[in-house]
Parts: C-alpha cells; sequence; structure tokens
C-alpha cells in the first residue's frame, strides 16, 4: 500500500532515493522497482534487517536489480550519515509525527537533498488523527512508547517544511477507507486483538489492498479529501548556489547505536 506517488514526486530511472523511516520497506521496494537507486534508513533495527532481507530476495528473484539496491541502514532522523547534497530525491512517510524533534529531522533531509531535487513527506491527516487520539490515550505519547507525538494540520506541515528551505509544490490525502480501522481500534483499546469488528474490517482491508476493486477505488477517491488518513506533501529544494556530488559517509552497521 503506497502512499506517495511517485510520478508527482519525479522519481527516474537511476535516481538515488533515500528513504528515512522506511520501516518495513513498502516505499523503498517501489522505488527499486522503477528503476531508481534506493538507501533505506530505519532507527529500529528489526526493521532494518527485515528490509534488508526483502530487498536481497528480490535481487535473487530478479524483481530489481543489484545496481538499484544501494543499501538499508540503521539510524537517527536528526542526524543523518551523508555528507550535503547526495540524494536527488528523499522521502518519508509516517515518520515526523514520531519525531520529537522533527523540525531538526526536516532540516536533516533537506541539507542531504539536491539543489532541484525533490521531496515527499506523509504524515497522518488532523481530523482522522484527532479522533483517535480523542478516543484512546493509548495510542500515541506518552501511554504508548514510540507513539505519536504530535498532530500536524497541513499548514503547520508547509510552513514546516518552507522554514526549512523547501518549496512546497503540491499535496494531497489518501487511504480514506483506513480511517474508520483506526477509530473501531482505538474505542475498543489499540492493544486488544480480540475484537470482531477490528478483526472483520481489517480483513475487508487486506482484500481491498489486494484485490483493488473499482468500487472501493472510487469511494476512496472521493471519500480522501476529507476522511484521507494520511497527508502527502510534495517539495523542492531550490537550485541556489553551486550543487556539488555528495556521498554516502558513515554508514553504521546494523548493530550500532543510532
Amino acid at each position: 500500500m503506497l502512499t506517495i506517488r511517485f510520478d508527482q514526486l519525479g522519481l527516474r530511472v537511476g535516481d538515488l532515493v533515500l528513504d528515512v523511516g522506511a520501516g518495513f520497506g513498502r516505499h523503498c521496494f517501489e522505488v527499486a522497482r522503477r528503476g531508481g537507486h534506493v538507501v533505506a534508513l530505519d532507527f529500529a533495527a528489526h526493521e532494518v534487517i527485515g528490509t534488508r532481507a526483502t530487498l536481497g530476495a528480490m535481487v535473487e528473484a530478479g524483481e530489481i536489480s543489484v545496481h538499484d539496491y544501494v543499501g538499508v541502514l540503521r539510524g537517527d532522523a536528526t542526524r543523518l550519515p551523508f555528507a550535503d547534497n547526495t540524494f536527488d530525491r528523499v522521502i518519508t512517510s509516517e515518520v515526523l509525527e514520531h519525531v520529537q524533534n522533527d523540525v531538526r529531522a526536516i532540516a536533516e533531509m533537506v541539507r542531504v537533498l539536491k539543489p532541484g531535487g525533490t521531496f515527499a513527506g506523509t504524515v497522518p491527516t488532523w481530523f482522522p488523527e484527532k479522533i483517535n487520539w480523542m478516543l484512546s490515550d493509548e495510542y500515541h505519547a506518552p501511554k504508548a512508547t514510540g507513539g505519536h507525538v504530535r498532530i500536524y494540520s497541513e499548514t503547520e506541515l508547509k510552513a514546516k517544511l518552507r522554514s526549512a528551505g523547501l518549496t512546497v509544490t503540491g499535496s494531497h490525502h489518501a487511504h480514506a477507507l483506513h480511517s474508520p480501522y483506526w477509530w473501531l481500534k482505538c474505542a475498543v483499546g489499540p492493544q486488544r486483538e480480540d475484537s470482531r469488528a477490528v478483526n472483520a474490517y481489517k480483513k475487508f482491508l487486506e482484500w481491498d489492498i489486494i484485490s483493488a476493486p473499482r468500487i472501493t477505488r472510487i469511494a476512496d477517491r472521493i471519500l480522501n479529501p476529507v476522511l484521507g488518513k494520511s497527508l502527502a506533501v510534495y517539495a523542492t529544494k531550490p537550485k541556489t548556489g553551486a550543487s556539488r556530488v555528495g556521498r554516502i559517509a558513515r554508514i553504521e552497521p546494523v548493530g550500532a547505536s543510532a
């Protein structure tokens, strides 16, 4: 399930792409499939290991080129281990809402992005997220370890990107059909696994993702502006000053402290 629209990002074959907070790799897998050279970074060691294994399996199966798999590493979004102006594209999906110092994380992503390069970031949309927070304290920090620490408005996120030096070029909402799932989950308790309503809706979403029937695609497009679970924002780093070719530096092993 993808949130970022890679055509809107401007991804081209051969682009060097950084996925910050890659998780288990849903977006970096697509970058590699489209011929981008992907570097995936995440703070969680187990997710790094899982993404590395999946990308390796994709190379072995011939699904992606070995040249498109640059590396998967553990690291901190607020201290990226790369030189200035390294990447053609930088993406981050459902990450910034977990980061205490989001301004620093955004500044780091802008730093490693080449002038003229593009950025795409997604966060939970304000309205569906606000309902989740109202329904359960266990959904967000401080009760939820590693949970969401803020609720973004579209205005706030765009302002922070502009303050970091980016030019915002567009935005959209996505995954409207996923919002009711999280409302149900928060209503019964985020940690519960025995709710019939939650499990039934989860099965519906799994069927929808795999089958992608036309009727739910239409419903999703109609409902996204109001109920979309995620907000995606796109931006460009202005071509100001001289750009130099960056290099990947200070890559730490998976077990290292981030």
